[in-house]
């Protein structure tokens, strides 16, 4: 029984003529004949009684026939799905990003992406880099915007770097802060830190423990836009991505320098033959607007 053969069923049930059935579906009468015989065939029953005034369903056909409805609609139904969806007209992209990014880079780029493809979700999982990365090998996410790691990735992931960046000192607007600050500088400076699991963090504790010292904590545990407010507030200073002073220009900034700190930024995603298209258009997306 295939579906097509249902198909033709429907159109004869419904027209009650196999001639106008025919033009109907666009085949050709002695085609649409064919497929219903072997349609009876396959059943060990004919479905229709043919003659001259034309046909009508046997008790077989009638039993049939809402079962075959419902059948081709849903084929139908799930053609027009795939296509809506190979069209880009329907679908998801579960990103995910860290806090930095989803306060600085990503609200443009999801801007740009919603208005060329209005009907695709957007799912947006905020998480560090370390956790980003283990959803993504799940298949918990399609794609993750986070710092490349220097551990080797898995083969089934790939990443592709977008940009490297410093990182800077941030203090409250009404501290002045010098051009440069050297990493020992800060051996006695409260600092505001993200929360446990964070890139960011690690590489601040590994500076300062580099330049001899463990860092004084004055507040721990918020994401990037608690760290932020926590810095305004003049609770301490924090290391920050310099992408994100973008969004607060009232903060005093100071380049860290002895050592220079960056971090580098990447889109990581399964292999291509794993990818949606979706998820494949938004990260065409995202090197678009990077690469302006």
């Amino acid at each position: 029984m295939q579906i097509h053969q249902l198909r033709y069923f429907v159109a004869v049930a419904q027209a009650r003529h196999f001639t106008r059935a025919a033009e109907l579906t666009g085949v050709s009468q002695p085609s649409m004949s064919k497929q219903i015989r072997v349609l009876e065939n396959s059943l060990g029953t004919p479905l229709f009684v043919r003659h001259r005034g034309g046909i009508e369903l046997t008790s077989a056909g009638e039993a049939l026939l809402p079962h075959a409805e419902r059948i081709v609609i849903g084929a139908e139904a799930a053609h027009e799905a795939v296509q809506e969806v190979a069209g880009l007209r329907r679908g998801r992209v579960r990103l995910g990003a860290t806090p930095s990014l989803c306060d600085s880079l990503l609200p443009q780029v999801l801007t740009a992406f919603h208005q060329r493809h209005p009907r695709i979700d957007l799912e947006v999982h905020e998480s560090g880099s370390r956790l980003l990365t283990r959803d993504l090998a799940r298949g918990r996410l399609d794609l993750s915007l986070n710092i490349v790691s220097r551990q080797p990735e898995s083969d089934d992931l790939v990443t592709t770097e977008l940009l490297t960046e410093e990182l800077v000192l941030v203090g409250p607007p009404d501290v002045e802060l010098p051009a440069e600050v050297g990493v020992r500088e800060l051996r006695d400076t409260p600092l505001v830190m993200v929360r446990e699991g964070y890139d960011l963090r690690e590489r601040t504790n590994a500076a300062c423990r580099q330049a001899g010292f463990e860092p004084v904590i004055a507040v721990e545990g918020g994401e990037m836009s608690a760290v932020l407010r926590f810095v305004e507030a003049g609770l301490g200073r924090a290391i920050v991505p310099e992408m994100v002073v973008a969004t607060r220009p009232h903060l005093s900034v100071a380049r860290l320098v002895s050592p220079t700190l960056t971090r580098t930024i990447g889109v990581a995603h399964r292999v291509e033959e794993a990818m949606s298209l979706a998820a494949r258009a938004f990260r065409e997306e995202l090197l678009a607007q990077l690469l302006e």
